[in-house]
């Protein structure tokens, strides 16, 4: 079970507090787009063995939605942060990179 800690209201709870949203940091077409860049939004998605950025959102308390690094083959949660971010902080970063020497980084 996930441990995760709402950064905007504190709340620290297993993952069932909590709704996932799907992969973190998309950058989201709608009307008006071209057709590929709306089938890539809509369908191809990263599914990595390992660190992965994800949005969720803090369904039974404050209902804000942020990002959370996590490991998928372990489950440890690295850290969560804002969902206005454009990219994770580099405390996040530095804490994946000291558990994970192999990782290349965000992208």
């Amino acid at each position: 079970m996930l441990i995760l800690t709402c950064p905007c209201c504190g709340v620290t709870a297993e993952e069932t507090e909590f709704h996932n949203a799907g992969e973190a940091h998309l950058k989201r077409y709608g009307p008006g787009s071209d057709d590929a860049d709306y089938e890539a939004y809509m369908f191809a998605r990263k599914n990595p063995r390992g660190v992965h950025f994800e949005r969720w959102r803090h369904a039974f308390g404050c209902g804000k939605f942020f990002h959370a690094a996590r490991c998928t083959m372990t489950l440890e949660v690295f850290g969560t942060y804002s969902a206005q971010t454009l990219a994770p902080p580099a405390e996040i970063a530095e804490k994946i990179k000291a558990r994970r020497p192999e990782w290349e980084g965000y992208k």
